[in-house]
């Protein structure tokens, strides 16, 4: 276990921050940005789980998927791909995906597009989606210039998915989807 006696320390108040192996880099660096990201995706999932209505197996996947991020942001905040230090696996991979197939077997094929929204379970779910693209694209920009753990965009691209049918299955297996109607704004 992690053990966090001080919290305050003032030693970002530079401008700076330290990573997991102790280098210390400014806090935009792109490293930082993609944990920082990450971070906010995880938020985004403890919000998301206040609005699950007593769905447990949502909630028990949601627990699953933070505990998951904690070691993405574990894994991002040391630079390298050295396996001896906690790294993200395809394992995590494909429990995302299995997940992602049982709950797309219970929902119809789209037809459409699908608006953000319906339930207040699936507009967060659509939220959350959408902050795990932008930690994608974070991680993408940062692996062109550092190595990268090459599971964790595996991971982030299967869990944008799985969120998105989440939302479905949120929104009574896709009956409460709003669908897009193009040109409905004309």
């Amino acid at each position: 276990m992690v053990r966090l006696d001080v919290i305050t320390t003032r030693g970002g108040d530079s401008g700076e921050t330290s990573l997991g192996d102790g280098t210390r880099v400014r806090k935009d660096a792109l490293r930082v940005a993609a944990y920082g990201t990450i971070d906010e995706a995880n938020a985004a999932l403890g919000l998301l789980r206040l609005h699950l209505a007593g769905d447990s197996a949502a909630d028990e996947m949601l627990g699953r998927i933070q505990n998951d991020l904690f070691d993405l942001g574990a894994d991002l905040c040391v630079p390298g791909t050295a396996q001896d230090r906690l790294r993200v696996s395809d394992s995590q991979c494909l429990r995302l995906e299995a997940e992602l197939a049982g709950m797309n077997a219970l929902v119809p094929p789209l037809r459409s597009f699908v608006l953000p929204g319906g339930s207040p379970g699936a507009a967060h779910a659509h939220l959350a989606r959408t902050i795990i693209r932008r930690a994608e694209r974070d991680v993408v920009a940062l692996a062109a210039e550092d190595a990268v753990n090459p599971a964790v965009i595996r991971y982030l691209n299967r869990l944008s998915d799985h969120l998105f049918v989440l939302s479905r299955r949120l929104n009574g297996n896709g009956a409460g989807d709003v669908l897009w109607t193009p040109g409905a704004s004309r």
